[in-house]
């Protein structure tokens, strides 16, 4: 086991975490060129429902870590895809709707390998908050790096969707945990 995680669980769920930042690096470059293009050919409604279910499937598999989730779980769950959905449709800007994803994903990974580093004797204070602050500060260097970028632009409304998106990340996590501990307090 690497010194650096406390589990193996904890050791992946970083390593998710640092891919979901190099991937949202590594498009700094042609996110703008990639959303035109999906635009063009009609397939950014598509994409945009990939990814709400690709985050849906992380929250359902780091939320009920293998436990089946029963139709309460799934009536919480409806309603949490609600207010994405509202948030989701109310963003104008195809960039800006894949902050909600992006940085959603990493807040609630982040989240999860610091509440695991927890469960295993580590001291993690603040899990919810330090994840928001993680994946903020992620944003706020996605941001920075746009200063240098020609095709880009820094744009301080980019690092509040990037925190809004943080902080919806672990409320949905908090959620999820309280949803399981519920129902196994019966």
């Amino acid at each position: 086991m690497a010194s650096w995680a406390t589990s193996k669980r904890e050791r992946t769920l970083w390593v998710l975490s640092l891919a979901v930042a190099v991937a949202i690096y590594a498009t700094l470059g042609f996110a703008t060129a990639l959303s035109e293009e999906l635009t063009n050919r009609d397939l950014l409604d598509g994409v945009s429902a990939l990814a709400f279910l690709v985050l849906l499937g992380v929250v359902l598999t780091v939320g009920f870590k293998g436990r089946a989730p029963r139709l309460f779980d799934l009536a919480v769950l409806v309603g949490l895809g609600a207010v994405y959905a509202l948030v989701f449709l109310r963003i104008a800007s195809p960039i800006e709707r894949s902050h909600l994803f992006e940085y959603t994903l990493l807040a609630i990974l982040t989240h999860e390998a610091l509440l695991e580093r927890r469960r295993n004797g580590g001291t993690v204070i603040a899990p919810a908050l330090q994840a928001i602050g993680m994946t903020s500060a992620v944003g706020v260097l996605d941001e920075a790096i746009q200063l240098i970028i020609p095709s880009r632009v820094f744009d301080p409304v980019d690092i509040g969707f990037n925190v809004l998106a943080a902080f919806m990340g672990v409320t949905v996590s908090r959620t999820v945990e309280w949803v399981v501990r519920l129902r196994l307090a019966r």
